[in-house]
């Protein structure tokens, strides 16, 4: 019997422009993804903290929701305030299963007449299915396969965005808009994932190359992938789908319970609610928290953590090298008795004890403009 033959990547709209400036193509969630680019992965996050860089984020799902109660629909299925929104402000929210685990973390915004999600690249389908079974006879649930996504992050993002598009200057952190970049329609966010101020920028994907080609053509602009992508929101604090959080998660172990208002707290609605009111009011027994290892060695995904007698009490979610920081950090969940910030702990790195401590997220400071 021969093996089945592997299941054939799908590709961005940038990567034509990915192959010729040489990056590093890998499997990542179903596609060819860029993971670095000839300079390599600290010079990326580097240049990303100190200026500005580019980031291909294609494969990350988009999805429009259309209906006269399409934001109370959706409150059916997420525990965030969408009814509060104002309009092209964001939200971060999840999708819950009944015992209030996260199938996956998305951003909402209310646009002019519907609302727009972004989904996780790896649960883009499930996801589909979830909406569309949930909200059937409700809403009006359209995959976006013909938009690109563009994250543009760094210090630097707003006067080189501004160049091209003025009216970004006036945005807030987790703000939207409709403008034309030259001439190319898009739908701006001042969001990201890397703990800096930038933008995300939705845009049809024939577009995409060249507006990507246009901004890297700018002195602060470096092309960055998933690997400064993945080192940068490490220092940030941010949780990574399918790693520190996933179906057996819940929103308050995960500390992402400042997402659920006082509103959807008490009035409930949403799957796993009951769940998650009775976490947010007594504690889970279990919290996602910082580790900051002591020495060189990093620890990584699936490393146990223990107590100073080596009773096991939980494990590393996102571990590495930060560059900002300057040696190792992680992520991951420890009993709630031990999550005290300075609790000293042990990470069995390699088959030996190295000691560690609890320590504040983020690692870096965020620079979000809130005006």
């Amino acid at each position: 019997m021969t093996d089945p033959a592997p299941e054939k990547l799908q590709r961005t709209a940038l990567f034509d422009l990915h192959v010729e400036m040489g990056a590093r193509m890998v499997p990542f969630a179903g596609y060819e993804m860029p993971v670095r680019f000839p300079g390599g992965i600290i010079a990326e996050h580097l240049h990303t903290r100190s200026r500005a860089s580019l980031f291909d984020i294609g494969h990350m799902g988009q999805v429009t929701l259309r209906g006269g109660d399409v934001a109370e629909a959706v409150e059916t299925v997420v525990p965030g305030d969408i009814q509060g929104l104002a309009p092209w402000a964001m939200r971060y929210t999840m999708l819950t299963n009944e015992t209030g685990g996260i199938l996956d973390d998305v951003i909402v915004i209310r646009a002019d007449d519907h609302l727009h999600m972004v989904v996780n690249a790896a649960c883009k389908a499930a996801d589909l299915d979830h909406l569309r079974d949930r909200l059937a006879g409700r809403l009006e649930i359209t995959s976006l396969e013909d938009r690109a996504l563009l994250a543009l992050q760094g210090p630097r993002a707003v006067e080189v965005l501004a160049r091209f598009a003025p009216a970004c200057r006036d945005m807030k952190f987790m703000t939207a808009q409709a403008m034309r970049i030259e001439g190319a329609d898009c739908m701006v966010a001042r969001a990201g994932y890397t703990g800096e101020d930038g933008f995300e920028i939705s845009l049809a994907n024939d577009e995409a190359p060249g507006l990507a080609r246009l901004l890297l053509g700018e002195e602060e602009v470096m092309a960055a992938g998933l690997g400064a992508r993945d080192t940068l929101r490490l220092e940030a604090g941010l949780c990574l789908y399918g790693h520190d959080i996933d179906t057996a998660t819940t929103p308050v172990e995960a500390r992402l319970g400042w997402t659920i208002s006082k509103r959807r707290a008490e009035a409930g609605g949403f799957p796993g609610a009951d769940i998650i009111r009775a976490q947010l009011v007594e504690g889970p027994k279990r919290r996602r928290v910082g580790i900051k290892p002591s020495g060189r060695a990093p620890a990584r995904e699936k490393t146990e953590i223990t107590d100073a007698e080596g009773r096991t009490i939980g494990e590393i979610t996102s571990g590495g090298f930060g560059p900002t920081v300057g040696g190792p950090v992680a992520m991951g969940y420890v009993e709630s008795g031990q999550a005290e910030l300075g609790t000293g702990v042990k990470l069995m790195v390699r088959g030996r004890a190295r000691a560690g401590a609890v320590a504040a997220l983020p690692f870096v400071p965020p620079r979000y403009y809130r005006g």
